[in-house]
């Protein structure tokens, strides 16, 4: 088993067709993208003992929001932490040790529905399960990247869209097993929990299966289309953190981050709250079925956005695809208060389409700007230590909005439908901070020494 999992037994023959590994990042990035529709189980969470409503033994939404915080923070603590490892070990190896994590993690959360212990979903779910999505996030990334140099954003697109689309399939998904699953005494979440740590565990595998990586000294044939490298491309991760582009880019991918990762982690309860109220003409309010609805439409441009934004900054380059983020997600951030005091929901569904798909397409831009800045040696590793970022952005995005809401709902009993306009506020001045940050980055114009 040990040889069967190794780099060695990965290495693709000459003449392999780089085609067929795409579908094998895909096969790992669709399964572990589920955490981006876990808002689906927290309304159904708070009920667990109240069945019909809240119990006040239930858990509060403040308390389940640290679930997909701290999921996204060992993810990008643990790709910080394992990167050499995983471009030491291969991606097989990378991969089957993130499916085991993360199905893992969710067998340990059915235990924690059972026992009624939020504990253990924070260890299932949380730890065990993201470090499962951070091995299981960067090792198909560096893998194409290696297959891709002439394309570096499109593979990078390939890899990372898998990831955007999860929730597409698993909102629905986790919606159809609860239904299912429900009895008079059980909203059925713990039997959904097993059901798809199986289903996981079998797609994630058969992703590992098929994985390969080119022999070396590989070389593409055709290089049009190939971005500008850095005059000194072949830094070390070591190397490439005591420059000052990686730390801005750490900035960048930061605040781009936590502008999204908040209205993703709460999108199916936003949505109902701030049209929840009396109708307004044709206008409906925003049942569950429509939010989850929502939470699905948002993975789909969360999926495309990762592939068109990332394939585009091949023809226009990092930088202007970032400023692009920044400049049109600070003008729609701004109209999002507006939107729902008028009532707007297709408006509001519109502009987060939008937003959404360049917070996915940053995610997939950013390794092609690290293998610019500093080539393809590390680029694997490097990623990983930048995606501390999305774990600061993990804890910060979501708890600023979870926490924001309760203050002005509770405190100053503001309306839930007003609640989320102040976020909206605060989401926009950080994304003029990462325009700003994203301009100053340079190439680098020096030779690196050796550590």
């Amino acid at each position: 088993m040990p040889s069967f999992l190794s780099r060695e037994a990965t290495i693709a023959p000459t003449g392999y067709n780089r085609w067929f590994v795409p579908p094998a990042a895909l096969a790992i990035h669709l399964c572990i993208g589920q955490i981006y529709a876990y808002s689906v189980f927290n309304k159904p969470m708070t009920m667990l003992v109240g069945i019909t409503e809240s119990a006040p033994t239930d858990w509060k939404l403040t308390q389940l929001g640290w679930i997909f915080s701290i999921a996204l923070f060992v993810l990008g603590a643990s790709a910080a932490i394992f990167g050499k490892w995983v471009e030491r070990v291969g991606p097989r190896m990378a991969m089957f040790t993130a499916m085991i994590c993360f199905s893992g993690g969710f067998f340990i959360s059915a235990l924690g529905i059972d026992l009624h212990n939020i504990w253990l979903i924070y260890l299932g779910h949380g730890l065990l399960g993201g470090i499962g999505l951070g091995l299981g996030y960067i090792s198909p990334v560096s893998t194409l990247i290696k297959w891709f140099p002439d394309r570096p954003g499109l593979a990078t697109g390939l890899a990372i869209m898998g990831f955007g689309g999860g929730a597409m399939i698993a909102s629905p998904l986790s919606l159809k097993l609860m239904s299912t699953f429900a009895t008079e005494t059980s909203l059925g979440v713990g039997q959904t929990f097993v059901a798809m740590g199986i289903l996981y565990a079998v797609v994630m595998s058969l992703g590992g299966l098929i994985v390969r990586i080119p022999p070396e000294n590989y070389v593409v044939q055709s290089s049009a289309g190939t971005s500008p490298i850095s005059d000194t491309h072949e830094f070390t991760a070591d190397e490439a953190i005591r420059t000052p582009q990686f730390w801005l880019v750490f900035l960048v991918l930061m605040l781009n981050v936590t502008a999204g990762i908040g209205v993703l982690g709460q999108a199916s309860v936003m949505i109902q709250e701030m049209f929840s109220n009396a109708t307004v003409g044709e206008q409906l309010s925003v049942t569950a079925a429509g939010a989850a609805g929502f939470v699905g439409l948002l993975s789909l441009f969360n999926m495309l956005g990762r592939f068109v934004w990332s394939s585009l900054s091949d023809l226009i380059g990092r930088k202007n695809t970032y400023s692009i983020f920044f400049i049109l997600g600070t003008i729609l951030y701004l109209s999002i208060p507006s939107l729902g005091k008028l009532h707007q929901p297709l408006y509001f569904i519109i502009a987060f389409c939008v937003i959404i798909s360049m917070y996915g397409g940053g995610f997939a831009t950013v390794p092609a700007y690290l293998r610019d800045l500093f080539g393809t040696k590390q680029v694997g590793a490097i990623h990983g230590r930048l995606l501390v970022a999305w774990s600061l952005a993990a804890v910060f995005g979501p708890s600023l909005i979870n926490y924001i809401r309760a203050y002005q709902i509770e405190t100053l009993h503001v309306p839930a439908s007003e609640a989320y306009s102040t976020t909206m506020y605060i989401m926009a001045g950080l994304l003029i901070i990462g325009l700003i940050c994203n301009l100053m980055i340079k190439p680098l114009k020096i030779e690196p020494t050796n550590s």
